[in-house]
């Protein structure tokens, strides 16, 4: 039986926004900047999310792009994954970068990266032959969006 790991988070902008999840099974949480700010062309620009997290010892936090934004837009973390290590309580800063050729608005609330968590527990893998369907099966690339 798997237990919810609970995670600490503080609010620290007005505009900060507890990571959520699209679909039940998505494993990321989506992270939304908190505030308005223009990303321009092949530069790389630290975003506010207005967010602050507890970690426990047994878990890390792994900051990766949203594939509808880098696909659609060019805009990618550059330092995918930013490793959030338990003990650092500081606001999570999302570095982007712009590839594309024209400058990019972020707006407050819009979702700029997604959080995944990992914690030390083992794991089996299961050999199948088929996997079941899901509400999302094999959309891919910005299928969230």
């Amino acid at each position: 039986m798997n237990k919810n790991i609970e995670i600490e988070i503080k609010l620290i902008s007005s505009n900060g926004k507890i990571p959520s999840q699209k679909y039940d099974s998505d494993i990321g949480y989506d992270i939304s900047a908190s505030e308005n700010i223009t990303l321009k062309s092949n530069e790389v620009t630290l975003v506010n999310t207005g967010i602050a997290i507890n970690l426990p010892k047994q878990c890390a936090g792994f900051v990766l792009p949203r594939s509808g934004l880098s696909t659609k837009h060019k805009i990618t973390l550059i330092n995918s994954p930013g490793l959030i290590d338990p003990g650092y309580i500081g606001e999570l800063l999302v570095p982007l970068m712009n590839h594309g050729d024209k400058d990019y608005v972020i707006k407050v609330g819009d979702r700029i990266a997604q959080l995944v968590l990992i914690n030390t527990n083992k794991v089996d893998f299961k050999l199948i032959d088929n996997l079941s369907e899901t509400d999302r099966s094999s959309g891919g690339f910005g299928s969230t969006d």
